[in-house]
C-alpha cells in the first residue's frame, strides 16, 4: 500500500538538526543548496562556487539523509548546513536551511550546478541598480540537451557526470552563447530579498517533494506584489539536469497549482510572466479580458475533472 501524501513527506522539527558553519560577516549571499546523497556532484557546485565567485558567499545546505557522508564532509568545510534523517523533498529542505541564513540575500541553488566566473557579480549589479527589495532574478542556466525552454542555453554539452565534466573547456566558452536578459524569472539559480522570502514564507510544503513549487514561488511573490522577474544572461550556471528528480515519487504538481491558483502555470507563465520573452522590465498586470479570460476558464473547468 502506498503512503499517503501528508506522511510520505511529513517533516517532524525534532527531526530537523542545525549545524552553523563559519561566517566571517563579508559574505553577500547565502546560497541554499538542497542536496540528497549526491556527494560528488556537490563538491564540484561548492568548488565551482569557492573558485569563480567575484564574492565570498556563505553556503548553506539542506541535507536530506546523508548517509554518504554529505554531513561529515559539510562539517569538515566549514559549512552550515540543516540535515534530516530521510529525503523531505526540497519545499522542507530550502524552509528548514533558512534559519542559518546570515546575509540579506536568499540564493536557492541546486546542487547539480557549476556557476561560471562572474555570475555572482552580474547578479548583485542587478540587485544594487534595482532601488527595491522586491525582485526576483534567475541566472541563466547552459544545459547539455536540446531544450524548447527559450529561457535555456540549450545543447552545449560539457558532460553529464562529473567524471565527463569538461570544466576547461566550459570556462573557455561559457561566455560566447549569445543570450540576452529574458523575462519570467522562475527557476534556480535564483534570489530574492530574505524579507521579502519572509513574507511569502518561503516554499510551500504541500506542493513536496517539489514538482511545480518553482512557479508556485513565483505567484506567491507575484501576490506580495513583485513585478520585477528577470533572468539575467550574463549570470551563467552550467546545470548537469536533474540528477535526483528519478529517484523519488513525484507529486502532481500541475494539478496542485491549477487548484490552488485557478489557473494552469503554462497560463500563469504566458500571461503573466512572459516567461522566456526579451525582458523590458518591471511586469504590468495583464488586462482580464480577451485571450486571458478564454484561458481561465478552460483552466477552471479542467480543474474541475
Amino acid at each position: 500500500m502506498s503512503t499517503p501524501f501528508a506522511t510520505r513527506n511529513k517533516c517532524e522539527p525534532s527531526d530537523i538538526e542545525l549545524h552553523e558553519g563559519r561566517f566571517s560577516g563579508d559574505e553577500v549571499f547565502s546560497i541554499v543548496i538542497p542536496t540528497w546523497n549526491n556527494l560528488d556532484f556537490l563538491k564540484l557546485c561548492v568548488r565551482s562556487i569557492r573558485r569563480n565567485s567575484a564574492f565570498p558567499h556563505q553556503i548553506v545546505l539542506h541535507v536530506n539523509d546523508g548517509s554518504d557522508g554529505t554531513a561529515e564532509w559539510a562539517a569538515a568545510e566549514g559549512l552550515s548546513f540543516s540535515r534530516t534523517s530521510r529525503n523531505v523533498g526540497v519545499c522542507f529542505a530550502v524552509n528548514a536551511a533558512r534559519p542559518l541564513v546570515r546575509t540579506d540575500y536568499v540564493l536557492y541553488m541546486n546542487d547539480d550546478m557549476y556557476v561560471c566566473p562572474g555570475w555572482d557579480a552580474a547578479l548583485k549589479e542587478e540587485i544594487d541598480a534595482c532601488g527595491t527589495r522586491f525582485f526576483y532574478f534567475s541566472a541563466t542556466m547552459i544545459e547539455p540537451y536540446p531544450t524548447n525552454s527559450t529561457p535555456v542555453i540549450g545543447a552545449r554539452d560539457f558532460g553529464t557526470t562529473v567524471a565527463t565534466f569538461d570544466e576547461e573547456r566550459l570556462l573557455r566558452e561559457f561566455a560566447t552563447f549569445p543570450k540576452e536578459d529574458w523575462s519570467g524569472a522562475t527557476r534556480p539559480p535564483n534570489i530574492v530579498h530574505r524579507d521579502v522570502w519572509d513574507l511569502i514564507g518561503g516554499y510551500s510544503v504541500e506542493f513536496s517533494p517539489g514538482m511545480y513549487s518553482d512557479p508556485d514561488f513565483s505567484m506567491k511573490l507575484w501576490q506580495a506584489g513583485v513585478r520585477l522577474f528577470k533572468g539575467v544572461a550574463r549570470s551563467r550556471v552550467y546545470h548537469f539536469v536533474s540528477k535526483s528528480v528519478g529517484r523519488i515519487e513525484p507529486n502532481d504538481g500541475r494539478r496542485q497549482f491549477l487548484r490552488k491558483w485557478g489557473m494552469a502555470p503554462s497560463t500563469f507563465y504566458r500571461f503573466f510572466l512572459h516567461k522566456g520573452g526579451p525582458f523590458s522590465g518591471p511586469l504590468p498586470d495583464p488586462p482580464l479580458e480577451g485571450a486571458l479570460r478564454r484561458r481561465l476558464l478552460k483552466d477552471r473547468l479542467s480543474g474541475l475533472l
